[in-house]
């Protein structure tokens, strides 16, 4: 029988359930479990993909094209697993499907109330995820605050599920915030006790309390909470900064948060071996030499909207015994004031993110000719592979007025256009081209020296494409589209031969990094970007 974790959150949002929730997972499937994540979201939405990233941070895509919370990339990082939208729950769906079984006529004639057939419904669908993959335990993150109103179905269905399935089935894990003040340097409980408090109002009582904290929970802070709120001393996690998120799993479980979740559930462990772990976190803490990559982009007052970008530079740099420098540079900056370009005379490599509309464009294209005239290492992803056909079809084969339809829809030249199956769709949501898509490269380009293969699958999230009617020009001029897919039909990658490194992709590869098997794309051009540094130096 499956067992449930539940990770809620209390205070204020952005603690960092997520990391929580992955490290977790980390630290049980080191016992030898085998474990399974979901993610609820208590928002409307009935997914992320059409919400600004300045509200919410970037946007993760699955391998079956679903469009998700950015946490998923915390659990696939984490756990190298691959998520499907079956792992995701949302207001938005739940209230979908009770809807969609109330004009059926499935609930015969009943009025149709919060309880019992959302919370009925809530419970369906996540015993469904336990089901499909029959995991020893099932983690389950609740996103929001405690006491927001869009999560108490949830936290009732829970309540309920824990009250069903028993005590010894079900367990609570309510991360929460003890903040320093900077005045006197003293813990504070009471943000916590209120939290717990919230939750205890609604029926739950936490089992094990997770306390983001600065710096480590002092033994009198530990106390103070295990009195106030109920939970024994030693089930007063710690979890305080570190400087890389991926130590979290061994601070945690030096406290002995494994042992005692295997105790409250009645799990036995099969193994125990976090040493690989350590040993990967303890190469990667040590001192390194440093590049700096620029990322331009139009959300670089949010860093959560390029996340996956980060974590694949990390683990690019680490992979190369470096460590990464992120100049933030702001697209929309660049237009206004193109003397800013200089500044990126201080990055050895320049990358152009994903994303949407005309805002910041231009500044982003100026980028982009300042990487391929300097001959700095450039990655365009997905909209930055877009836009560096624009850059190189205005520049260098001489096409005026080219654009991207998106950004102009009367362009002279449109040499990027609108996806043939996108016209006419009058839905957003869900319907761009998504999900894992086979790749076919080119022998002999630089493309195939960096992955090795001809065939590779990759992620994709757009609505646009290189417009075949330009292909020719633009390769005469010396733009080399080394991978294909779709029979051909779609350009995936870009490149310039005659460059240091310059290369872009259609689809993100970011989404498929690993902290140990960092993405090829992301190697290769750390990598070039090293070597610019030292070709600088010398």
């Amino acid at each position: 029988m499956t067992k449930y974790i539940i990770v809620t959150g209390g205070v204020l949002s952005g603690l960092g359930k997520g990391v929580t929730t992955a490290a977790i997972g980390l630290i049980l499937r080191s016992r030898g479990l085998r474990i399974d994540v979901c993610k609820i979201d208590p928002y409307l939405n009935v997914d992320p993909g059409l919400m600004n990233p300045f509200q919410h941070g970037e946007v993760w895509v699955t391998k079956d094209g679903y469009e998700a919370d950015l946490d998923f990339g915390h659990y696939e990082r984490f756990l190298d697993v691959e998520l499907t939208r079956d792992h995701n729950i949302t207001t938005g769906k739940i209230y979908l499907s009770v809807l969609e079984k109330e004009r059926r006529g499935e609930y015969l004639g009943q009025t149709v109330q919060i309880i019992p057939h959302v919370t009925d419904e809530i419970k369906r669908q996540i015993l469904e995820i336990a089901r499909i993959n029959n995991p020893d335990v099932l983690i389950v993150e609740i996103g929001g605050t405690t006491g927001d109103i869009e999560s108490m179905p949830f936290l009732e269905a829970l309540r309920q599920l824990r009250m069903e399935l028993g005590k010894e089935n079900v367990l609570f894990i309510h991360v929460t915030l003890v903040p320093t003040l900077e005045t006197v340097g003293e813990q504070k409980t009471k943000p916590t006790q209120h939290s717990v408090k919230e939750l205890r109002g609604i029926g739950i009582q936490p089992d094990i309390l997770v306390c983001r904290t600065r710096d480590p929970l002092l033994e009198e802070t530990r106390a103070k909470l295990s009195l106030f709120c109920d939970v024994a001393k030693r089930d007063v996690i710690s979890n305080h900064d570190v400087k890389i998120i991926y130590e979290v799993p061994l601070v945690m479980d030096a406290q002995g948060l494994g042992d005692t979740i295997l105790e409250k559930l009645n799990l036995r462990e099969r193994r125990h071996d976090l040493r690989d772990w350590a040993r990967f976190v303890s190469r990667i803490k040590k001192p390194k030499e440093k590049v700096t990559i620029a990322i331009v982009g139009k959300y670089t007052h949010l860093h959560d909207s390029y996340i996956s970008i980060v974590e694949a530079l990390k683990h690019a740099a680490w992979k190369l015994n470096h460590e990464v420098e992120i100049l933030w540079v702001e697209a929309e900056e660049l237009e206004e004031e193109p003397s800013l370009l200089e500044e990126l005379s201080s990055a050895e490599g320049i990358l152009v993110p994903g994303g949407f509309g005309a805002r910041g464009a231009e500044g982003k294209i100026a980028a982009i000719r300042y990487a391929r005239e300097k001959d700095v290492p450039y990655l365009g992803i997905c909209f930055g592979f877009q836009l560096a056909v624009v850059e190189f079809a205005r520049n260098v084969a001489k096409l005026e007025g080219a654009n991207s339809v998106e950004l102009d829809p009367k362009a002279k030249h449109p040499v990027i256009d609108l996806l043939p199956e996108q016209r006419g769709i009058e839905q957003l949501g869900g319907t761009m081209r998504l999900g894992e898509i086979k790749v076919s490269i080119k022998p002999g380009t630089k493309a195939h020296e960096i992955y090795g293969r001809t065939e590779v699958g990759e992620r994709h999230r757009h609505r646009y494409e290189v417009n075949p009617v330009y292909i020719p020009q633009l390769e005469s001029a010396g733009l080399v589209f080394s991978a294909t897919s779709d029979g051909g039909r779609r350009m995936e990658i870009c490149e310039l031969p005659s460059h240091f490194h310059f290369l872009a992709t259609q689809f993100h590869p970011e989404f498929k990094s690993r902290p140990r098997r960092p993405a090829p794309v992301f190697l290769a051009f750390v990598d070039a970007a090293i070597r610019k540094k030292a070709q600088r130096e010398s």
